[in-house]
């Protein structure tokens, strides 16, 4: 991506954000007495995360015409993130999440048939991507329906065509389809993209038979080398605890995680991509993008919620001159 074209429209994401239901208590969810309303959707947390950190974002979407596609537009609108909103008279999605015991996070989806599963063309527009200077979907999208696969799939052509940096977080979704048929479509997007950003599973359904290395399973370096052979200039292939590592531009890079204690998981990896997108946008160099990266996804498992703890810039720099300290 070229400093020129950063300074045009930032960054533009589109996807189906949804109202989170969190139990305020440890237990059967039939014996939890109050519940938190918030926000959750790896694109519009993207968005809102990279607003935080200073970088001009668009969300786009269809949302029900309901309480809380209301909240949601309301947390865009006071993020500074731009909103291309089509109002639906489907329910706008929820997702419920328990914890049974503290050791982890239950996440159920209410989704089907819903809002920003019937996302079109005619929601994003030729307009919004020509203007963008990086285009980023997830894979989550194009397994919402064949409407929303469609639309997918033709924003990342129209990107292509215009010039626009294209960004694909493969985030690969098993209740909402299978392996054999996701992995085509995600290897279509992978394929058409200049950034890819995979779980080292995720890579692998992605790659298929093309990765006939058994060390690669255990290796996120060499299925990022993988991966920017399917067309990719840069691949990252995040590894949670375990950190990430990177093709960027053919040179390797290999990051270490930030040690600490997670309060909630979900959303740490939007808030990776948001870091790298982040300084993308800002003209950062390869190391400086990774480091923003691996800081703010260890941030945001430090605080509950999908995006309403997300760090701003000067709460990263806090967080870094801290971890500093601690070594």
């Amino acid at each position: 991506m070229t400093a020129g074209r950063a300074r045009r429209g930032g960054l533009v994401t589109f996807g189906e954000s949804m109202g989170r239901v969190s139990a305020d208590q440890i237990g059967l969810l039939d014996l939890c007495r109050s519940f938190t309303l918030s926000v959750g959707g790896a694109e519009s947390n993207v968005a809102i995360a990279a607003a935080r950190l200073g970088a001009d974002a668009t969300w786009a979407g269809r949302l029900g015409d309901d309480s809380v596609g209301d909240t949601i537009e309301r947390r865009l609108r006071t993020e500074g993130v731009r909103s291309r909103i089509t109002r639906d008279s489907g329910f706008t999605g929820l997702m419920v999440c328990t914890r049974r015991t503290n050791a982890g996070i239950r996440v159920d989806y209410h989704r089907a048939g819903s809002a920003g599963s019937r996302l079109t063309w005619d929601d994003i527009g030729d307009d919004l991507i020509r203007e963008a200077s990086v285009l980023h979907v997830t894979g989550i999208t194009p397994a919402l329906g064949d409407s929303a696969r469609d639309t997918t799939l033709r924003a990342v052509r129209a990107a292509r065509a215009a010039g626009v940096t294209v960004s694909v977080d493969v985030n690969y979704r098993s209740k909402l389809w299978a392996p054999h048929r996701a992995a085509p479509v995600l290897r279509e997007l992978v394929a058409a993209a200049d950034l890819v950003f995979a779980g080292p599973e995720e890579a692998g359904l992605v790659l298929g038979a093309q990765d006939d290395d058994p060390a690669h399973a255990c290796d996120p370096l060499g299925r990022a080398r993988a991966l920017t052979a399917l067309g990719p200039r840069d691949a990252v292939v995040k590894d949670g605890p375990r950190g990430c590592a990177a093709v960027l531009g053919g040179r390797e890079y290999v990051r270490a995680a930030v040690p600490v204690r997670t309060v909630d998981p979900v959303g740490a990896g939007d808030a990776f991509v948001a870091g790298y997108l982040a300084e993308l946008l800002a003209g950062g160099d390869a190391g400086t993008r990774l480091t923003t990266a691996t800081r703010a996804g260890a941030y945001a498992v430090t605080v509950p919620g999908d995006c309403e703890g997300l760090p701003f810039r000067h709460e990263l720099d806090s967080f870094a001159a801290a971890e500093d300290v601690a070594r």
